[in-house]
């Protein structure tokens, strides 16, 4: 499935800002939520790698900058 041209794929993000795709007519896993681009793994994958500029987990990037709660 996941290497199915066909199948249309959703781009997920979790609480640390770390993205995925998953396929769009399997329910999101708990802890993930749709970050607003649907399309072919490919177009997904592409999109990922535009928007997701610091692979650092929000949390470690929030503890560098001094803003940790």
């Amino acid at each position: 499935m996941f290497d199915d041209d066909s199948v249309i794929f959703l781009v997920v993000i979790n609480e640390e800002e770390q993205y995925s795709v998953w396929p769009e007519f399997k329910a999101i896993p708990d802890g993930w939520r749709a970050a607003g681009k649907t399309g072919t793994k490919t177009e997904c994958l592409a999109h990922i790698r535009e928007v997701w500029t610091d692979m650092r987990p929000a949390s470690l990037r929030r503890q560098l900058d001094g803003t940790a709660a």
